[in-house]
């Protein structure tokens, strides 16, 4: 039999590391940034066109390489930062297996550029096109190390098929860039995307990089939580309870200045917040762990966001000790307070003046029915009204009255009245006496009555697609009607759910919404549709941005149809809202107005019908 095992050429081998490797451009964005901080960088510059499909640029001041390194760099394992197998337990960098940029030149155009401080002003410049050297020569460059990646998957059409669109793809961008910036705020930092500048962080401390990135409002929301111990060094910020999100957006785990994500650790900031915030809210946090590298295991993951901890229970018990420490130490956790309030203290003139009893004054001669004489005239202190006028109506009516009992008092003797026979009644009321046609069942389904039985409608759902199809028509026609707010309402977000809204503000203006202000980072709204509560703007917009977060199609329409979608999900009456009869038919009327009453936009089944030989085969 013939040898079948052979070693796979080293671009294939590439190709297939890069799988795991570069999902995404934000996999590559993530691996370049990295380098850089590992450089010693004290500026960095990414640069972004087409959501990274196009071009991945990351510019830095950092040590450089040499022309030899500059052409080993792109190699499978080639590192500088193990030299043993010791040295996997005792990493302090971020990139450590040499598989980046040679996964990324085996899928891309990468052109690198590079000069260390030590040499004059010629540096090396090499072009690799899917992991072959096109050029390698000496270039006048500046002090540190610029690559740009182009093209990515130009190789590989079906891995670039499956990326997302734009918007989806820039905002993993962002969290990647959010991540590294968050992790290293003595670092700055420049983001530009399609020419545009996105972010401009300055070096600086935790808290204000914190505040620059998701902006200045933030600041009143962190508490500082700080703890050193043998095993564990805590530092960073927890937001305040009263801004905790239905979405897990602002939450961040650091160990050794390397994001990472854990449901462990994050149950034990849940459990540090209990009682504090509603359920189905999660809070916000920014921590920051420094532990001994031994006692962790950082390569358990091939994209590093998953660890492994010696001691997991002892950390559990003293991050959730030291939030809950935080919380009541600011005041933000609720404690029994015994001291007397400030607001009965005696003012501090008083406090040497000895307690007077109060004198009352009563005319004890004063009597209400006693007759005053006044200019010769008897006259009593209070007056009473004329009543003529109404007594004089009832004159003669007895007598009337009287005479009419006599004469027909024997005629009412012989009329025989045919009484209803009383029986009991089983319900308090005839619901079809008092016109009602549907009954509520545990404040979740309306119950309605038809000739072949009865049908059961999810309030919730119902609402939705009432909602759905007035919206979608409002976007569409662009004739919603709008209700004026006496005073406008102002909300905070950071740079890019702002952008978010600015894409989608032609969108909402046709339901009815009416911006004063788009800025930065601040949202004037002076007019809603008349279907939504002020208190409800807050969820809808949240809401709104979320779910374009998570998925935002290119096409116009398909964005309207989210759009609708979202508004409506967050508008729709909730399950456990107690609805009267009149709102019980106007909702019931109103479905059955619609295209498809039947499904609700996400799918989901709005209403079903029982029949009555149902009911009848339960009795037999």
């Amino acid at each position: 039999m013939a040898d079948i095992i052979q070693l796979l050429p080293d671009h294939v081998a590439n190709q297939i590391a890069a799988g795991e490797v570069v999902q995404r451009p934000a996999s590559v964005v993530k691996e370049l940034l990295e380098n850089a901080i590992d450089a010693k960088a004290e500026s960095i510059t990414l640069v972004i066109k087409d959501a990274g499909k196009t071009l991945v640029q990351v510019i830095d001041d950092g040590a450089g390489m040499s022309v030899t390194d500059a052409r080993l760099c792109f190699e499978r394992h080639a590192t500088s930062k193990i030299k043993s197998a010791e040295d996997l337990f005792s990493i302090n960098t971020k990139g450590f297996r040499g598989e980046a940029l040679a996964s990324i030149a085996a899928i891309a155009h990468v052109e690198l550029k590079t000069r260390t401080e030590d040499s004059s002003e010629v540096g090396t410049k090499i072009a690799i096109e899917g992991s072959e050297v096109i050029s390698q020569e000496p270039a006048v460059v500046q002090k540190g190390t610029t690559i740009s990646v182009k093209n990515l998957f130009y190789n590989i059409p079906a891995r670039r098929n499956f990326l997302k669109s734009n918007t989806v793809e820039i905002r993993h961008i962002i969290d990647e860039f959010h991540r590294v910036a968050l992790a290293h705020p003595n670092v700055a930092f420049t983001m530009i995307n399609n020419g545009s500048d996105v972010f401009q962080l300055p070096a600086s401390n935790s808290r204000q990089r914190i505040v620059n990135i998701f902006g200045t409002k933030t600041n009143e929301k962190l508490v500082p939580v700080s703890e050193e111990t043998e095993i564990l060094k805590i530092s960073g910020f927890v937001v305040k309870p009263d801004f905790a999100r239905k979405s897990r957006g602002e939450q961040f785990f650091f160990v050794n200045d390397r994001f990472i994500k854990s449901s462990y650790l994050h149950h034990a900031v849940v459990a540090s917040f209990e009682g504090l915030i509603k359920d189905g809210m999660n809070p916000g946090y920014f921590l920051f762990l420094d532990v001994d590298p031994k006692t962790i295991d950082i390569n358990i993951h091939p994209t590093k966001t998953e660890i492994k901890f010696d001691d997991e229970h002892s950390m559990y018990a003293m991050l959730r000790s030291t939030i809950k420490h935080s919380l009541g130490q600011f005041s933000i956790a609720p404690v029994l307070d015994f001291n007397k309030d400030s607001g009965f203290d005696t003012p501090y003139e008083y406090s040497k003046k000895f307690p007077v009893a109060p004198t009352i004054e009563v005319d004890r001669a004063f009597n209400p029915f006693k007759r005053e004489a006044s200019q010769g005239n008897i006259k009593f202190p209070y007056k009473r009204e004329n009543t003529a006028s109404w007594e004089s109506l009832y004159v003669g009516l007895k007598d009337e009255v009287d005479g009419d009992n006599t004469s027909n008092s024997h005629r009412m003797n012989n009329i025989e009245v045919e009484s209803d026979e009383v029986t009991g009644t089983l319900f308090e009321g005839d619901s079809e006496a008092s016109g009602q046609t549907t009954f509520q069942l545990h404040n979740k389904y309306i119950i309605s009555p038809i000739k072949s039985g009865m049908m059961i409608i999810h309030q919730h759902l119902a609402h939705q697609r009432i909602l759905y199809e007035e919206l979608l028509k409002n976007i569409t026609v662009q004739e919603a009607v709008s209700q004026q707010l006496l005073f406008p309402l102002e909300f905070h977000y950071s740079k890019p759910d702002i952008e978010i809204l600015k894409k989608i503000q032609e969108q909402l203006e046709h339901t009815g919404f009416v911006f004063s202000s788009l800025d930065k980072e601040t949202v004037e709204i002076s007019g809603t549709p008349v279907s939504i509560s002020e208190s409800q703007v807050a969820q809808v917009l949240e809401q709104l941005i979320k779910d374009i977060k998570d998925e935002v199609p290119d096409a116009g329409f398909s964005q309207n149809d989210l759009l609708a979608k979202s508004m409506a999900k967050s508008m729709a009456v909730k399950t456990g809202t107690q609805l009267n009869r009149k709102e019980q038919e106007h909702l019931v009327h109103q479905l059955f107005a619609c295209k498809e009453p039947s499904v609700a936009p996400n799918n989901k089944t709005v209403l079903i019908t029982m029949n009555v030989n149902d009911f009848d085969k339960r009795f037999i």
